[in-house]
This record gives C-alpha cells, sequence and structure tokens, in this order.
C-alpha cells in the first residue's frame, strides 16, 4: 500500500513490522505535497530537511526498539496557529513579522513533539482564522481536493485538504465557530473539536471559551490516538479540565448499542439543502437500525448567531489591536469590517452575549437528560465555489449564515465530531455531526467510531 493511503494507526503497525520506515512514509508524504500541494494550496510551509531529519531519529528508536509515543514517526502537519519552534507563525497575515524569533512551542506542538511525530508543514489559513472558508493575502486560496473549483472550507481548510489529499495522515486545527467540523465535511474527513478545556491552549485565544484545538484525520481511531496525545496537561493554559482518569483509545471500542440519541435536521430554523438532507437521513436510519435509537428532536433553543457575531468580532479586534500601526490597511477587507465592528461594542453588550451563550449551555444541558446525544447534518450544503466568503448567488451576507449547525456549539464548549457519511451526485462530501455534553468526549468518540462501522458496511 502507499504510505500516503495509509491511517496514522496502519503507519505505526507497519513501522513496528519493520515492513516500512518513518523514513520512507514522510518521503511518500514529501513527494505527494511537491505534487498536489500546486493546485490546493494547502501548505503554506513545508521543511523536508526537517522532517527527513525527525523521520531518520524516529527510525533509529523503531530499530532500537525505544519508541517516544503512540504515534512516533508519524507525519503530520500543523495549522498555521500554533506557536511551533523554528518556523514561522504567520496567521494567514501580511501583519506578522516573519524575521522574529520563534523559540516557543504551543501546548498541541510541544505534545505532539514529545510523541516523535514528524512535521511536515505548516497549513495555510484565513487571516487570524476568522472565517469558514480558506484563503488570505499572505498565503491565497486553499482549495478542495475533491474538486478544486470548490472551497476546502475553514478555517482549519489547509489542515483538512492536506489530510484528504493523502498529504499526511492527520492535521491539527483550531475550531472557535465549526472551523474544525466545516472544512472535514466539506472535504470529507474526521474533524474533532472537544469539550473547551480539554485540550490546552497557548497563548490564551482573544476568542476566548469559543476556541478549541482538535484533530483532523481520516479515521475516529486516529483522532482518539491524537487526543490522547493532545489533551496532556499544559500549565500554560488556565482553563485546562486537568487529566482524564481512562483513554480515549481504551474506550473508543464501548458498546454503544442502545443509547438514546436525537437527531435534528435543522435545528428548528435552519435551510438545509435537499440533497444534503437526504444523505444525512439514511445515514441516521441506517444507525437507527443498526441498534442506535434515533428520536427526532430538536433542542429548543433559537438561533443564536446575533450573540455569535458580537462574540467573535469582539474577539477579532482584540486580537488585531495588537497588531502594528497601519495594519488596518494591510489586512483582509472583509476582516477589517469585522475588526471596525468589533472596537464598536461596550463591554456591557460582550457580557449579554456571553450569557446568551449560558443560557444556550444550560437549554443543552437539559436537552441531554433525555437524548444522550444529538445528531445533526455537520453542513446545511455542499462545499461551493473557492475564493469566496458566502456561497455565490445566495442570501447569505456573512460566513456565519451559513454554518448555522457548529457555531452554536461552540457558544456551549460542548464536544462534537463531524464523519463523512456520503457525496452529492456531483461528488462532493456530506458529514454528520454528532454532539454530546461537555465532558462526554470519550462518548463522542465512541459513538463515532461506531457510526463509522455501521455506515462503512
Amino acid at each position: 500500500m502507499n504510505p500516503t493511503e495509509m491511517t496514522a494507526t496502519e503507519l505505526v503497525t507497519a513501522f513496528t513490522a519493520g515492513s516500512l520506515s518513518p523514513v520512507e512514509a514522510t518521503q511518500s508524504v514529501l513527494s505527494a505535497i511537491e505534487a498536489r500541494n500546486p493546485e490546493i494550496n494547502a501548505f503554506c510551509l513545508v521543511d523536508p530537511e526537517r522532517a527527513l531529519r525527525q523521520a531518520k531519529q524516529s527510525e533509529e528508536r523503531y530499530r532500537r526498539g525505544h519508541v517516544k509515543g503512540l504515534l512516533d514517526g508519524v507525519p503530520i502537519s500543523i495549522k498555521d496557529i500554533f506557536f511551533t519552534k523554528g518556523w514561522p507563525t504567520l496567521r494567514g497575515s501580511q501583519c506578522v513579522d516573519p524575521n522574529q524569533e520563534w523559540n516557543v512551542d504551543s501546548p498541541i506542538t510541544a505534545r505532539l513533539r514529545e510523541d516523535g511525530m514528524v512535521f511536515v508543514g505548516k497549513t495555510t489559513t484565513p487571516e487570524i482564522a476568522w472565517k469558514a472558508t480558506t484563503d488570505s493575502p499572505l498565503s491565497g486560496i486553499t482549495r478542495n481536493p475533491v474538486d478544486p473549483s470548490k472551497t476546502a472550507g475553514g478555517s482549519s481548510g489547509g489542515s483538512a485538504a492536506a489530510v484528504a489529499a493523502g498529504l499526511g495522515p492527520c492535521s491539527v486545527g483550531t475550531d472557535g465557530g465549526g472551523s474544525i467540523r466545516i472544512p472535514a465535511s466539506f472535504c470529507g474527513i474526521v474533524g474533532f473539536k472537544p469539550t473547551h478545556g480539554r485540550v490546552p491552549m497557548f497563548p490564551a485565544s482573544p476568542f476566548g471559551p469559543l476556541a478549541h484545538g482538535g484533530p483532523m484525520t481520516r479515521t475516529v481511531e486516529d483522532t482518539a490516538l491524537l487526543m490522547d496525545i493532545l489533551s496532556l496537561p499544559d500549565y500554560r493554559d488556565p482553563t485546562y479540565l486537568g487529566p482524564t482518569f481512562t483513554t480515549y483509545r481504551g474506550q473508543m471500542n464501548r458498546d454503544v448499542r442502545g443509547l438514546g440519541v436525537a437527531y435534528s435536521k435543522n435545528l428548528g430554523y435552519l435551510k438545509v439543502d435537499d440533497e444534503v438532507c437526504k444523505i444525512v437521513d439514511a445515514a441516521v436510519r441506517k444507525l437507527d437500525e443498526a441498534g442506535l435509537p434515533v428520536t427526532e428532536a430538536n433542542p429548543g433553543f433559537s438561533d443564536p448567531v446575533e450573540a455569535f457575531e458580537l462574540l467573535w468580532a469582539a474577539g477579532a479586534a482584540t486580537l488585531l489591536g495588537r497588531f502594528p500601526e497601519g495594519s488596518r490597511d494591510k489586512v483582509d477587507p472583509d476582516l477589517g469590517t469585522v475588526w471596525d465592528r468589533g472596537l464598536e461594542y461596550s463591554a456591557v453588550e460582550y457580557l449579554q452575549a456571553r450569557d446568551v451563550a449560558a443560557q444556550l449551555g444550560i437549554t443543552m444541558g437539559n436537552f441531554h437528560n433525555t437524548h444522550n446525544l444529538l445528531l445533526t447534518p455537520t453542513m446545511p450544503i455542499a462545499a461551493f465555489e473557492a475564493g469566496h466568503n458566502v456561497p455565490p448567488g445566495s442570501d447569505y451576507t456573512s460566513w456565519p449564515q451559513w454554518t448555522g449547525f457548529t457555531y452554536p456549539f461552540n457558544l456551549t464548549q460542548q464536544p462534537a465530531i463531524s464523519i463523512p457519511v456520503g457525496t452529492t451526485a456531483a461528488g462532493l462530501p456530506v458529514g454528520l455531526q454528532i454532539v454530546g455534553p461537555r465532558h462526554s468526549d470519550d462518548l463522542v468518540l465512541a459513538v463515532a467510531r461506531y457510526a463509522e462501522h455501521v455506515l462503512a458496511a
């Protein structure tokens, strides 16, 4: 099998058996990046020399029988939002000085490095990860590997495109309003947003409790393995939830049959594309028939888009306010508009929006007293033309208006995963979102793993 087609788990098995080396796997991924990245623009930085050096060190550890961690030697990419020692973190912006010293790892990159994973490069992001498509004045447009005329989604679009195109089996992204799940759905991969605080983050995000970091892979098993790495402690995040009492890989295969789950086609207020709805309906029926009893039910809240957009604009203005003088005229023009709007809000308005989030969390907590999990489409639409913030010809004027299934669960800080469940007639991927109560990350992964097996049968 071509190493670029193998999962992280399969690569580790091959490394351990001696049938494949980390160097060979890394060389295959680097060759694939060289061949495919010019078309899809998933990477803003590739470092073959460093990657091969790390791979050779891993190869020696396997030879001696002393591996460092769960995914030692597996190639991985990192969204250009996370600090990575020795590489610039430009956040898709022309306003960040690339020549400053970069000598700090974020918690996520530190844990991956400690595990022995091989860093092949950094993936593209819209400027400061502000929107649900991936393009920026610095890096250009990132395209969907399934159909390069379409968007990969965002803001972790580079990571999703890289994984979907075989440019490494896994990546790590951020999710402040759906930024892991949106591109996962559009590109046909697995994307997991854990409970806020489960994966330590540093520096602290100006988007506050909206911001999460998490894995993007091709299988739920790889996601669980990455969660066991990423969820390790780091004192630099004061919101970190503390070590778990079990492992995600250990809980992944538990029997979930008989759990009562709810299915909401539209959360009670969203407009969903008919073809997307039919694909997700069919997947949910199959899960119900396989022993996961499904009840159609809406959570019972109205669209919190106004509160979300206020919190988002305030966070963007906070971050952009740290940029050098004169940056307003250099940033993405649409981001500049968000920056201006964020500066207009008062502290009282911000706290009122936070109260909306709190009430939403209470509503969902009560909903989960009856339903263990909530199933929804991940996205109400399939991927649209690249280079646009909203689907051309639509009535939408901002990206949160077409991502209504994802951002509510950033407001509530709940774990949520997107898994691929089919494709449209045009071959575009469609995702199913599985949402659980706060702190139920292991349950969400177990049900996602079960669904993955049922739907593949």
